[in-house]
This record gives C-alpha cells, sequence and structure tokens, in this order.
C-alpha cells in the first residue's frame, strides 16, 4: 500500500472478519428435469420434444414442470418458480394458474391429454396478463419443502392462451430457485430492520436484477446487513421497464425499497426518461427525471449522481453539486454514480465525461466515488482528477458492479488499482466513522473473495 493511505493490520483484518455480519441465507437454482403440454383436441399426441409448453383454453391446453432437487443441507426458506413467456408470441391476458400435484412419475415423452396426471394440489398461485419474452415468478415455498421431485400444474380459463419456453429452449429453460437458511426470508413487500444506533452503514452496489439468479443472492445479503442501501446504476436488465422492475429487481433488492438511496444507469435509461427507474423508487430517487440528491449519515455527506445527463463543466448536474458541496457542514464525503472515471474494466472504458465530477468533488475534498457500469469489483488507491496518487486530497474509487448481472472480465490494469475480482458477485459495505471509514467487499454465499481495509477522512 503507498504513502500510508491505509491503515490495515493483521488484527485489524481479524476484526473486520470476526464481526462482519453472517450471511445465513444461501440460494440454488435448479433447471426442470422434465415439461410439457397436452391439447384436449389432440389427445394421442404428445408434445414432450416442444421447445414450448402452453396453457390455453381455446383448445384446452395444460401443462406439467417436474424439478429434482438435491443437495439442500438446510431448511427451506424461499422457493420461486420463473418461467419466461416466448419471444414469438405478442402475450396473452391470462398467465395460467399453478397448482402442486401428487404424481411425480409422469413422463416427458410419454403423456398425452388421454393418460396425463391430475392436477389435483393446492394452488401455488396465478399469473395475469404477460408480455411477451419476459420472465414470471410464482412463490412455490409450501411445495417445495426440501429435497426431492416435484410436480406443477399450469391450466388458464382463458381463450388466449399463454406460451413459456421449455427446457429444452436452453438457457430460459423454466427455473426453481430455492433459499436456504437459519431463518425466514423477508417477503418481498417487507422492509429490514432500522439502521444500528451506532456509526451508520451504506451498502449496495450496481448493475443488479436480471433473469438470473446473482441479483437474489446479493439481496439475501442485504437481508443480514443493517443501514442504508445505495444503488450504483443499471438496477434492472435489460430496458428498465416498469415490467422489469416488478419481474426481476422487487422480488430480490426491492424487499430493502424502503431504505435504498438508487442511482440511475444506461440500462434504466432505454426507457425513454427513465421511467421505470423514477416510477419505482418514487421520492426515494430524488426529483423526478433529474436524478441526482444528497443525503447525510453521521458525519457524512452522500451524493448519488446521474452518469445519463449532462456532467460537462457548467451543466445543470455540475452547477448543482458544487452549490451542493460548498453548503454541506459535514467533514467527510462520498459520491456514487454509474459510470467510472477510472476502471480496468475490459467491457466498458474509463469515462472521462466524468470528469467534471470528479473534479467538484476533488475541489472540495470528497474521500470516495462509488461507481458500477462494469460488471465486476476494482479498488482504486486515493488518486486525483488525472488519476495520480494523492493521498493527502485524493478520493479512493470503487467500481462494485457485482450486483448481479453477469460477471466481465478485466483488460488493461490502470495505475493505483489495488484490488480486483470479476468472479464473485457481493455487496460493498461502508461504516462511516466521524472521521474514517471502513470498507469491506461480503461476498454471495459459498464465495470466498474479500477485500477490506480502513481510511481516514481528509
Amino acid at each position: 500500500m503507498a504513502g500510508g493511505a491505509v491503515t490495515l493490520t493483521t488484527a485489524a483484518i481479524a476484526a473486520l472478519l470476526t464481526t462482519a455480519p453472517v450471511a445465513t441465507a444461501a440460494t440454488s437454482s435448479f433447471t426442470a428435469v422434465a415439461d410439457t403440454y397436452v391439447q384436449g383436441s389432440t389427445p394421442s399426441t404428445n408434445y414432450g420434444t416442444s421447445t414450448q409448453f402452453v396453457v390455453d383454453n381455446s383448445p384446452v391446453r395444460q401443462s406439467f414442470l417436474k424439478f429434482t432437487v438435491s443437495g439442500l443441507s438446510e431448511a427451506v426458506t424461499s422457493a420461486k418458480l420463473r418461467i419466461r413467456t416466448v419471444s414469438s408470441n405478442s402475450g396473452s391476458n391470462a398467465g395460467g394458474t399453478f397448482k402442486a400435484m401428487t404424481n411425480t412419475t409422469w413422463s416427458e415423452s410419454g403423456t398425452t391429454w388421454n393418460n396425463k396426471p391430475a392436477i389435483d394440489g393446492a394452488t401455488l398461485g396465478s399469473i395475469g396478463s404477460v408480455a411477451k419474452d419476459t420472465w414470471y415468478e410464482i412463490d412455490v415455498t409450501s411445495l417445495v419443502t426440501g429435497n426431492g421431485t416435484f410436480s406443477i400444474g399450469a391450466t388458464s380459463a382463458s381463450a388466449d392462451g399463454a406460451y413459456y419456453d421449455a427446457r429444452e429452449s436452453g438457457a430460459d429453460a423454466p427455473q426453481l430457485v430455492i433459499t436456504t437458511g437459519s431463518g425466514p426470508s423477508p417477503s418481498p413487500t417487507s422492509t429490514s430492520t432500522p439502521p444500528p444506533s451506532g456509526d451508520p452503514v451504506l451498502v449496495g452496489a450496481g448493475d443488479i436484477a436480471n433473469s438470473g439468479s446473482g441479483d437474489s443472492a446479493t439481496a439475501n445479503l442485504l437481508d443480514g446487513i443493517s443501514g442504508t442501501v445505495f444503488t450504483a446504476g443499471d438496477n434492472v436488465y435489460d430496458s428498465g421497464t416498469a415490467s422489469e422492475f416488478a419481474t426481476y429487481y422487487d422480488p430480490t433488492w426491492g424487499r430493502h425499497k424502503a431504505r435504498t438511496k438508487p442511482a440511475p444507469g444506461n440500462h434504466d435509461y432505454n426507457t425513454s426518461g427513465a421511467t421505470g427507474y423514477y416510477g419505482y423508487f418514487g421520492a426515494g430517487a430524488g426529483p423526478s427525471g433529474r436524478g441526482y440528491y444528497s443525503y447525510d449519515l453521521g458525519s457524512w455527506h452522500v451524493v448519488s449522481l446521474n452518469s445519463e445527463v449532462s456532467m460537462s463543466v457548467g451543466s445543470a448536474q455540475e452547477q448543482w453539486l458544487r452549490s451542493d458541496l460548498a453548503g454541506s457542514s459535514k467533514p467527510c464525503t462520498l459520491a456514487y454514480w454509474h459510470k467510472p472515471r477510472f476502471t480496468s474494466g475490459a467491457n466498458h472504458a474509463p469515462d472521462t465525461s466524468t470528469g467534471p465530477l470528479v473534479q467538484a468533488l476533488y475541489d472540495n475534498n470528497a474521500d470516495v466515488i462509488v461507481t458500477g457500469h462494469n460488471h465486476q469489483y476494482e479498488r482504486f488507491a486515493q488518486m486525483n482528477p488525472s488519476g495520480q496518487l494523492d493521498t493527502t486530497r485524493g478520493a479512493r474509487h470503487f467500481v462494485a458492479g457485482m450486483g448481479g448481472a453477469s460477471h466481465y472480465g478485466f483488460g488493461t490494469i490502470l495505475p493505483n488499482s489495488q484490488a480486483r475480482n470479476s468472479d464473485t458477485y457481493g455487496v460493498l459495505k461502508f461504516t462511516l466513522h466521524a472521521g474514517s471509514y471502513d470498507w469491506q467487499f461480503v461476498p454471495e454465499a459459498g464465495k470466498t473473495y474479500g477485500d477490506s481495509g480502513t481510511t481516514s477522512c481528509h
């Protein structure tokens, strides 16, 4: 480490590791081992090799899915069935009703209308109107209680059929996402425990929610960490629609919405005006449509900025930032947004257009800058706006794009890059003391990568 920028002894590492919250939940995903549908008008036909399964009432079509769950060593706290509508159909006004089944011996290649198993169990859930090429989720926790084989049947009372990708489709196959742990998982609408009474905690990441399970893994980490949650943009993929926020973000990070202070990213702006983002977060995203705001946590002034609107010298955002920083009486400052000024990631180059924001923060002695955009973790030393080492006034930069979206690799490693990881989802936790801060990379369950340290404010 250079110039005493980081005070990190063996004892400090041990203290950080022993006092960090332990994530007691783990997430496992299982793909269907069988899925098919049957059709009343073709009673002897088997559709087991089809790339789709269908629920419909004209003609009458029923679907069956089977999952085998193994390797669980703890109690199931949550089980979600995730299915994706096909891209070749415009959608339906009714996505179907899904029920448990007692028959788990039916055959994908042998099931027809004439010999179909009974859909005889309790109703697990129903899906309303569906759009094409979109993931949907049904809570099946009441059925999936541990290791074993489970069958689910689906029907519809609508003459407008709903078509879903079958396991033969490959990447869009039905998924069973199971969370295990020592305590109950919060429901998607519940809020976390309030921040602790001591030094405040700020925790989060960017590049978060999509159809995979990475967002579930990082949301599980937040379940065990009190404090304020930040997001560093690209909250949902691919287009920032209201439907994507409801389908991907809300069931995972959305259960911490009440304590979240977000920032937008370029994927959030793939919907014109980022209306999905502003509509979902409401007042939590600051003034609607503007995308930048600030708040205080203990001795810290925290600024959420917007890399998707003008950041140039003299722009509304840059002028607002300078005025906001000048008006703060807090001794320490942290800022976050989406596109990084400095990054060694191979997918997105350092974004020089963010330079005026970095300069304004440097001019006002800011301590920490957090971004995302590249789907990985990287920590830099304290630097000036040109990327040169500056342990006197420089801000420490973090790229925290490991919130759940698929990982990116590294390219040319920039000067002053001190820590990197590109294969572990996680969250970045800051403990904000009166004159210093601790940082800690908290990895997803089952992974061991870690990074932590302490630095004084300017």
